[in-house]
Order: structure tokens, then sequence, then C-alpha cells
């Protein structure tokens, strides 16, 4: 059978990645371009849609952008001066072509195709209210119910429909919108998930990540804010404030791990920040040790601050190949098992009689950690440490990112003493959420009304979570009748 990496499998994913253009003649093939630089936050899915001027044209397919928007035939026929493409890694709703987006509709305005990394925390009440008034739904998206209740708004003009249906919604959202009038780029009133807008040769670019502006050459000109409508026609920009002001709290995993290092956020540098949060981890966090590894390759920064703090040399320890994709075939336990090997293996000259300090972004099952300290031993380190450059997951994320439910969080059913027992190393520690905030420049978070989004460890959830409260009610009215009878 085809399985993920087990190397992969127990990391956090990000769900997706947005790029749209507009003013550019062969936007298509730029939008192609911008989503490569995207694609380590969605690898299941892509898709691109354009527009004329006169007719939509898409092309959605399942797996990485190289393979299937690599081909002139398919980007030549994405026909127009304006579109917008995504990358998907599914949160909601099943992995299959229906649900790659951008979706598209005919609406009583005109087409109207959508692009959307984040999550609706009341999509399925939503959705319920919906088909009860006659939608009939093409897909187990929670992005098609923005597309139902813009049809359904009652308002007179495009705009103010898409304004009502997303004072409707609930939870996380960043939206390139594209319609014959033309392009919207849109954030959460909180501005949970990222979104950035550039400009190249006259043609406005909006991005999930400064990174994808760079590969195709664009200017990084501002993020779009919290709660902000940018509204492209032709060649005009306008911007629209439609939400109540209230405090933003953009995801601070971002810079623990979703967002590519040489990205800038919220302006800061991705990987200055992984820096000061190993630095900060290395002094609340000390450890004799002979050599500081990274856990390849999103640990590196968080490495590299932290040998610089502490004074232990960094080295490669782990090699990781980057000729093995995301999948592979494993068609037994022993193959299975030596399957982790294809894409890290130990560096055992280096290691061989060291006393180690590992150092990755986050746990979350914790079976990663347990593979990665046994090749450490394997390799005859003669101790094993981990640093860990973010808090302990304790709690799953209801807003686009793929966290498996809380019982199989290692951290939700396990102290830290508990869990270096699971994995099996000499010590294990992890950055306080306190140093996480220092690292980026601000204070203690007990000191301040928290900045951003860090539900995920602290369970501190800064919107409502009505289907998820909805689904808890039921269980536990299904527990209490168990107990009844």
């Amino acid at each position: 059978m085809f399985t993920t990496n087990p190397f992969d499998d127990d990391k956090l994913h990000e769900e997706c990645g947005i790029f749209g253009v507009s003013g550019s003649e062969g936007a298509a093939a730029l939008v192609a371009l911008g989503l490569h630089a995207l694609q380590h936050r969605g690898q299941e899915a892509a898709g691109i849609t354009s527009f004329d001027g006169c007719e939509f044209h898409t092309h959605r397919a399942m797996g990485h952008v190289a393979g299937n928007f690599d081909r002139d035939d398919i980007i030549g026929a994405l026909r127009g001066t304006v579109a917008c493409g995504h990358v998907r890694y599914s949160t909601t709703g099943e992995t299959a072509l229906r649900n790659v987006q951008p979706l598209y509709a005919d609406l009583a305005s005109g087409g109207f195709a959508i692009s959307h990394n984040g999550n609706i925390s009341n999509a399925m009440r939503l959705r319920r209210d919906l088909v009860q008034r006659g939608s009939i739904f093409q897909s187990t998206s929670d992005t098609e119910t923005i597309i139902h209740l813009v049809a359904t708004s009652s308002y007179r003009t495009f705009v103010d429909k898409f304004i009502d249906a997303l004072k409707r919604v609930e939870g996380a959202y960043s939206l390139i919108v594209m319609t014959p009038e033309g392009m919207i780029a849109c954030r959460d009133p909180l501005g949970i998930r990222p979104l950035v807008m550039g400009k190249l040769d006259g043609a406005v670019i909006f991005a999930s990540e400064t990174v994808a502006l760079d590969v195709v050459g664009a200017e990084f000109v501002r993020s779009i804010e919290p709660g902000e409508l940018v509204i492209v026609r032709g060649t005009e920009i306008s911007s629209h404030r439609p939400f109540a002001p209230v405090s933003p709290r953009p995801c601070i995993f971002e810079y623990v791990y979703f967002s590519r290092p040489d990205s800038i956020s919220e302006d800061r540098s991705v990987y200055t920040v992984r820096k000061a949060i190993g630095a900060q981890l290395a002094i609340e966090s000390p450890v004799e040790a002979d050599l500081i590894i990274p856990v390849p390759d999103s640990g590196t920064p968080a490495a590299l601050g932290y040998a610089q703090q502490s004074g232990i040399p960094f080295e490669l320890g782990i090699i990781r190949s980057h000729y093995v994709g995301r999948t592979f075939i494993q068609p037994g336990d022993k193959v299975r098992h030596l399957g982790v090997k294809l894409k890290h293996n130990a560096n055992r000259a280096l290691i061989k009689g060291q006393r180690i300090v590992l150092i990755d972004d986050s746990i979350v099952r914790g079976t990663t950690s347990l593979k990665i300290v046994q090749m450490m031993r394997e390799a005859g380190a003669a101790e094993v440490h981990m640093r860990i450059a973010s808090p302990p997951t304790r709690h799953s994320c209801f807003y686009g990112v793929d966290t498996p439910e809380r019982a199989k969080l290692l951290a939700a059913t396990k102290n830290i003493e508990e869990m270096n027992t699971y994995i099996q190393a000499d010590s294990l520690a992890f950055v306080s959420i306190d140093g996480l905030y220092k690292a980026l420049g601000e204070a203690c978070r007990a000191d301040i009304r928290p900045s951003h989004c860090d539900a995920c460890f602290t369970g501190d959830y800064p919107t409502t979570l009505t289907d998820q409260d909805e689904v808890a009610s039921v269980d536990q009215f299904a527990l209490l009748a168990e107990r009844v009878i």
C-alpha cells in the first residue's frame, strides 16, 4: 500500500497555501510558480483557475504542483490575465478531486472562484441550515459553505453579499476570490492565517507567504491586515474594513514550523525567530553535551540558535535524502522499519561515543521522536537529549491545521517525564510559552493579552467553536446515556 513517510506522519500539517495574480499576461504560469514555493503548506492536491475576460478556466489534480502544472498544454489552456491557485492538505472534507480548490460556481452575478486557507469552525451548522433551505452541495469542503452564503445573501452587490457571508462564518480564513469584476483578497478579523500582497510590473500578487513573491520576482508590498478586504479591479486597488476591530491573533505556529524559514511573517524573519527560539531554549534548558544536532529540516534554525547560545558545536548528525517523495511502498513491517532510513540516516562517524542534543520543532504523537532517539543510540551515541523548540502540544487546532484528536497528542496524556520515558531519551525539555513570546521580541504571555493564537499549547481558543461544541455535547450525551443504561 502507499503510506506517508514515518518521519512526515508525526508532524502537524498546515492545511493550504494560496496564490493569486491580477493584471499579468500568462497569469496562470505565475500562479504555478508561486504554488511551487508554497508546496510545503499542502501536498495532497493543487489547482489553478484563470479568467480571460469572458470565461473561467480551471485545472485541478491530486498530487504536487510539479507533474500537474509543468506542461505547456495545461498552462496554455488556463488563459487570462487573472488567476488564483491553491495547494491542499485536507483538514475538512475527504481527500478527493471534488474538494480540490479553487472551488468554482456560477452565481446570479457571474462566475465565482475561491481559494481558502483556514477552517470555518461553524461550517457544519451553516451547511445544515443551507441544505434545509434548498442548497445543494457538490463537495464536503467547509469552503463551499461560503459560496452558498454568497449565493443566498439578500444584499444587492457581490461585494456586499460576500461581506454578508463572511460575517456569518466563524474560525480562520485567508481568501482569494475571483469574479468577472475583479479579485478580492481578505483575512479573518483575527488574522489567524497569513496573507501578503506584492507587485510585479504593475500586476498585483497575493500569497500565503513572502517566499512565493520572491520566487516570481515580485516586490513585497505589505501584509493584508486582519479583517481587511483588498479589491482589485484592473489596476485599481481599494481597501475595505467591514468588521468591528479586534486585537489580532495570528497563528504562532507559523514561526515554529509552518512557514518556510526564508519568509517574512508579520514583519519578522521566520528564520531569525526560529534561531531566537533555539537560543531561548538553551537558556531555559541547558545540558552538558558534545554536539547539537538538528532534526532536518525544520529543526535546523533552532539548533543553530541553541548551539550559538550554548557554545556547543553544531553538526549535521542526521542526513536527509531529498530524493525520496512523501510516499513509498511498504509491504511489510520489516520493510516499513527500513523505510525510515530512506529519508533520514544517522551520520555514524560523527555520533559514535558523543553526548548529543537533538533539536526538533515539536512533538505530536511522539512516534518520530522515538524513532530518531533509537537511530542515534544504534549509531553509538553515548547520551541522547531532546530539546523541543515549542511548548508541549496539548490541544487540537480547529483553525485549519491537521491535528490528531487530542487523545493522540502525547503531551495531552503524559507529563514531560512520562513523555521522556516514552521516547527513551536521557532528557527532554520544551521551550516555555513565555520563552516563545520572548523569542518574538514580546513580553511574557502572562503579562499581556496574547498577541497570537497559541491554542495548541494553551487551550486558549480565540473564537467560538460552534461545530466542536456541538460534537462534544453529543459525545457527552451519549456517554451519559451509556452510564444510565
